[in-house]
């Protein structure tokens, strides 16, 4: 029976477009205040409701509550026309018309009515009209509108205000159109009531362009669910939320009548009210206006909030009217199931899954293999120094074998030569080194105290031999300063492979373990060997000169 209905609905629908008066379908309606206006219904949708008795209600939005229309001199309520005699600006509103059997109501269709104020100074109003654009050289017919009463009513046609050439049919014909032709056309019909005279005008601005300068203009319409293809079957999941798009393409310009909106069995849904909690199962969302490079749209969505087995039954109608014609799209929906991920996401998905922890296993390896390296980069992108302003002046006290005699003299020339040459000649570091540095005739031993002071490292170059009375006391005193007062900071330099380390204070074994470098020889001699970049990284940072 509801297919049957809606076949009907429609067949009538396109019978209506052709007789004398159209209903006004679209959900949105302009008129000037001091005209002529009706609001009615398809006939079709009247006999649908084959009732023995039932009765037809117009209704006004007041203040939130609908209010029953009661007829008046001005106000004409006539089964499915409601008219007005003529329009006021207080007439601007939301409408409904319902059918009731005495047991239930049911709404038929829904409208906004808005009253425009009329221009006293011109006979259109800018807000009110239409455009037509046309090429030179063709023919066209400007069509007047649908409101007569009465056949033998007066109809004049006007250009830009100005009476046209003494025309009173209700279609102004132009055999070939012309650049001149352009202009603004007002076509103005007196009505006859009651022994008053009534207008109704309807203005359009025609554009004539030479040819090869316009666009082809045409109206089609376009149904999809968002981000799907087009389709008359929409697979929806049960309990989904989903978004059904009606989107009307309406050529190369905008047209000031047109508008879109949604059907659900012939019956108009409600509004969506843009508070969540208080949504219904189903709403409509305000029409939208678009424009896309040259090309102009208008598209609504429906809103389901949560599909339901009952959704499958109805049937879903986006309807587009532009320049008096009508054109549907009927969607149904079908129960579908989840979607699964698309094939190259869920790959992608899976490659960056394996591919991540990967790379970040690889970054902490590299940094704890380059630790040195990059710690050395970054101090001399950045020019750091950490010797600034801390009040000592020396990056480092030398402690070497001095007074027993070694096997060799290479410990002595590593800390009397090699080491300064690096340290201070290339990498700009000032060292202690008591032989070299400290003036003979001072105590010896308040001498050592006081440079271990004024120096931010303690540089012990190890051997065997290394242990004596001053090599020891130097020693001591600098665990002391690293342990205790934790001022100075021991690097210990293992100059030749020492196996047992008994001879040494216990309190060495506190030192952490990576703050002592092995000299490798010929192996450690290059500037950039291993043995200088972690020397320097336990020095000091300074800017290198």
């Amino acid at each position: 029976l509801k297919k049957m209905t809606l076949m009907i609905f429609f067949f009538v629908l396109i019978i209506e477009s052709a007789t004398e008066k159209l209903c006004p379908l679209r959900a949105s309606i302009d008129v000037l205040e001091g005209e002529y206006f009706f609001l009615c219904y398809l006939e079709s949708v009247q006999e649908h409701f084959q009732e023995e008795a039932y009765t037809i209600n117009w209704y006004k939005e007041n203040a939130g509550k609908q209010q029953l229309i009661k007829a008046t001199h001005r106000i004409v309520s006539q089964m499915n026309f409601l008219e007005f005699w003529p329009a006021e600006l207080s007439d601007s509103g939301n409408y409904s018309v319902t059918h009731s059997n005495g047991k239930q109501n049911f709404t038929i269709q829904k409208w906004t009515l808005n009253v425009l104020e009329r221009n006293k100074s011109s006979c259109f109003n800018k807000n009110h009209l239409t455009t037509e654009i046309k090429t030179a050289g063709t023919g066209h017919s400007l069509k007047c509108s649908d409101l007569s009463v009465n056949e033998n009513d007066s109809i004049t046609w006007y250009k830009d205000c100005k009476k046209y050439e003494n025309e009173t049919e209700r279609e102004l014909d132009f055999k070939t159109l012309t650049v001149q032709h352009s202009g603004i056309y007002t076509c103005k019909i007196l009505i006859s009531h009651e022994g008053k005279i009534y207008q109704s005008t309807n203005t359009i601005n025609l554009v004539v362009e030479e040819v090869g300068r316009n666009e082809e203009i045409e109206t089609e319409i376009g149904i999809k669910l968002v981000q799907e293809s087009l389709r008359s079957y929409v697979m929806l999941c049960l309990g989904k939320e989903a978004i059904l798009n009606c989107t009307g393409f309406l050529g190369y310009y905008m047209r000031e009548d047109a508008s879109i909106y949604w059907l659900i069995n012939q019956m108009f849904p409600e509004k969506c009210s843009g508070i969540p909690e208080n949504e219904p199962s189903i709403c409509e969302e305000e029409f939208k206006k678009l424009q896309m490079g040259n090309k102009f749209y208008v598209t609504r969505l429906l809103r389901i909030k949560k599909v339901t087995d009952k959704d499958m039954q109805h049937n879903f109608t986006c309807m587009l009217q532009a320049d008096e014609r009508t054109q549907i799209k009927i969607v149904k929906l079908k129960k579908g199931n989840a979607r699964d991920l698309p094939v190259h996401i869920f790959t992608t998905g899976m490659v960056l899954a394996i591919l991540f922890p990967c790379v970040a296993v690889a970054v902490v390896f590299v940094c704890v293999m380059f630790k040195v390296d990059l710690v050395l980069f970054y101090r001399n992108v950045c020019r750091r120094d950490d010797t600034a302003g801390d009040g000592k002046e020396y990056d480092a006290f030398v402690s070497y074998l001095k007074d027993c005699i070694s096997h060799t003299e290479e410990e002595r020339e590593f800390a009397l030569k090699i080491l300064p040459m690096i340290l201070e000649e290339n990498f700009g570091y000032k060292l202690c080194i008591f032989e070299r540095d400290v003036s003979p005739g001072g105590a010896v031993v308040d001498d050592i105290h006081s440079f271990i002071d004024k120096s931010r490292r303690l540089i012990i170059i190890l051997s065997q031999n290394y242990i004596s009375d001053r090599a020891i006391y130097e020693l001591e005193s600098g665990l002391h300063k690293a342990l205790v007062e934790r001022k100075t900071k021991i690097i210990l330099i293992e100059y030749m492979p020492i196996s047992d380390y008994n001879f040494l204070p216990e309190s060495l074994s506190l030192l952490p373990s990576k703050r002592v470098v092995k000299w490798k020889k010929d192996k450690s001699l290059p500037m950039n060997s291993r043995f200088w970049k972690n020397l320097r990284y336990l020095m000091p940072a300074k800017p290198t000169k």
